[in-house]
C-alpha cells in the first residue's frame, strides 16, 4: 500500500536502484532505443544495449547520460520512468522518496535537471547527494568520524576524487575521464595502429579482459575482429595487454594527477590519517588491472579496491536511506 524509498545511482554507463528493505533490485545499462520516425521508446536497459551498433537506420540507441549528467532530458525521464514502473515501488496513493547521486562538480542547472527528471518519473521528495560521499559509505568507510578518508570513484563518465571527514567532503575534484574514455582510447589506438574499426562493445570487452595499466602487470593476448579501413572487409588481429596499457596511459595519468591535486589541498592532519587508512577505489574503473598498484606507487599511500566496487554507490544509497531524516539535506 505504501511507497518505498529508493536510491538511484544514475550512472553514465549503468543505472543501479536500491529499494529500502530489499537491497539492489536493478542494475541495467543507461541505454534507450528509440524509433526516430515516431519518437517512440522501443527498449530500455540491457535490451537496448544489445541493439547498440546493430540497429537499422530508423532505430537509434541513445545513452542519455554524458559525463555523469543529463545530456538528453526527455530520454532520461523516459528511462527512469521505465525502471521505476518496472520495480512497482509506488504506493496506492503515495509516491516514493528518491535519493539520487551526482558528481561533485555539476552546476545548479544540471542538479535541477536531475531533480526534475526524478520528479517527473514519479518521485515525491528528491534528495541529491555527491557520488564520492555515497561511494565511500558503500565501501564501508565511516566518514562521520573526525578523521580523513579518501575515495577515488572511477565511473563510466566521471572520476570523482574526494577526502571526507565529519560526514562531509573536505576537498574534491571531478574529471570527465573514466571508463568510457578508456573505451574510446582503445578504439582510437586500434584504428591508428592497425587501421581497423571496432565498435564500443568490443572496446569495452578488450578493457575488461586484457586491459592493464601497471608495468609488469598481466600479459595477456586477445583476438579481435573489426572492419579493415582499406578494404572494408572483416579482419582479425591479435593485441596484447601491453598495447592496451599504452593506449590508456594518458587518461590514467589524468586520474593520478587529480588524486595528487586533492591530496595536496588536504589539511595535514587528514593527510596523516590517509597514510594510515589508505585510499579506497570504487566504481567500475577500480577493476582495471593494475590501477591500484599504479596509484599506490604514484601517491605513496596504500590503495585498496572496495569489496563490490561496481555497487558501492548503490549500497551507499541504501545506508543513507535508512538514516534519511538524520543525515541528508533535502534538495
Amino acid at each position: 500500500m505504501f511507497s518505498k524509498d529508493i536510491g538511484i545511482d544514475l550512472g553514465t554507463a549503468n543505472v543501479l536502484i536500491h529499494v529500502k528493505g530489499s537491497g539492489i533490485v536493478l542494475n541495467e545499462p543507461s541505454v534507450v532505443a528509440i524509433d526516430k520516425k515516431t519518437n517512440k521508446v522501443l527498449a530500455v536497459g540491457e535490451e537496448a544495449r544489445q541493439m547498440v551498433g546493430r540497429t537499422p537506420g530508423n532505430i537509434i540507441a541513445i545513452r542519455p547520460m554524458k559525463d555523469g549528467v543529463i545530456a538528453d532530458f526527455d530520454v532520461t525521464e523516459a528511462m527512469l520512468s521505465f525502471f521505476i514502473n518496472k520495480l512497482n515501488v509506488k504506493g496506492f496513493l503515495t509516491k516514493p522518496r528518491i535519493l539520487i547521486c551526482c558528481p561533485t562538480n555539476i552546476t545548479s542547472v544540471e542538479q535541477k535537471a536531475i531533480r526534475q527528471a526524478a520528479e517527473k518519473s514519479g518521485g515525491k521528495k528528491i534528495y541529491l547527494e555527491e557520488e564520492p560521499k555515497v561511494a565511500a559509505i558503500g565501501a564501508g568507510m565511516d566518514i562521520f568520524l573526525p578523521s580523513g578518508n579518501m575515495v577515488v570513484d572511477i565511473g563510466g563518465g566521471t572520476t570523482d576524487v574526494a577526502v571526507l571527514s565529519m560526514g562531509d567532503i573536505v576537498t574534491s575534484e571531478s574529471i570527465n575521464v573514466a571508463g568510457n574514455t578508456f573505451d574510446n582510447d582503445i578504439t582510437l589506438y586500434i584504428k591508428k595502429q592497425y587501421k581497423l574499426l571496432i565498435g564500443e562493445r568490443t572496446a569495452e570487452n578488450i578493457k575488461i579482459d586484457i586491459g592493464s595499466v601497471f608495468s609488469g602487470g598481466q600479459d595477456k593476448t586477445m583476438d579481435i575482429r573489426g572492419r579493415d579501413m582499406a578494404t572494408g572487409l572483416p579482419r582479425t588481429i591479435t593485441i596484447t595487454s601491453k598495447e592496451i596499457g599504452e593506449a590508456l596511459k594518458e587518461s590514467v595519468k589524468l586520474i593520478v594527477h587529480a588524486a595528487k591535486n586533492v591530496l595536496e589541498k588536504t589539511p595535514p592532519e587528514l593527510s596523516a590519517d590517509i597514510i594510515d587508512r589508505g585510499v579506497f577505489l570504487t566504481g567500475g574503473g577500480a577493476l582495471l588491472h593494475g590501477i591500484d598498484q599504479l596509484l599506490a606507487e604514484e601517491l605513496k599511500v596504500p590503495v585498496f579496491i572496495a569489496d563490490n566496487p561496481l555497487d558501492c554507490v548503490a549500497i551507499g544509497t541504501g545506508i543513507l536511506l535508512e538514516n534519511i531524516d538524520k543525515v541528508i539535506r533535502k534538495s
